[in-house]
């Protein structure tokens, strides 16, 4: 295995590269402190670079959970579980989560879960009733949809069919 030779990163220079770094798109706190430290930037400095960022607004974690929870719902297909557990592993703050969540319209939402179950139903050659609907929701809590959601839709989805 070969070592990596790192080079000196004056606090100037750190402080320029994370402003594109964060100019690209949008970072969480965590991801601009992991990079920090992979260019050999520690203590203080890091954490004035931090501050910097955040005053001079290149870093702004309800703005990043915003863009992350609308990207992932609408890219992704993601449900608001699996958003809320990946922000939380980013560590992003319990407001900035909650706050990103009324990002995503209830409407919308259904309207995707709806459209995810059309999907499937494709692929699902099950001809027992109980079975695609166990499916059906297995699939989309997979996806990270609320399971009591789910189940209430799925539910529906008999009475319309």
């Amino acid at each position: 295995m070969r070592r990596k030779t790192t080079k000196y990163v004056s606090k100037d220079d750190a402080l320029k590269k994370l402003q594109r770094y964060c100019v690209y798109q949008e970072r969480c706190h965590q991801e601009v402190r992991q990079k920090l430290l992979d260019l050999g930037i520690y203590g203080d400095d890091l954490e004035d670079i931090i501050v910097e960022l955040i005053e001079d607004n290149f870093l702004n974690e309800l703005r990043f959970a915003q863009m992350y929870a609308g990207g992932k719902f609408r890219i992704k297909k993601w449900g608001r579980y699996k958003i809320k557990r990946e922000l939380k592993q980013k560590r992003v703050s319990e407001y900035c989560i909650k706050k990103a969540m009324l990002e995503i319209d209830e409407d919308d939402y259904l309207e995707t879960l709806h459209a995810i179950f059309s999907k499937r139903l494709k692929i699902i050659h099950e001809k027992n009733e109980f079975m695609t609907n166990g499916n059906l929701a297995k699939y989309a809590i997979s996806r990270g949809f609320e399971s009591d959601i789910v189940w209430r839709e799925v539910k529906n989805r008999e009475i319309v069919d």
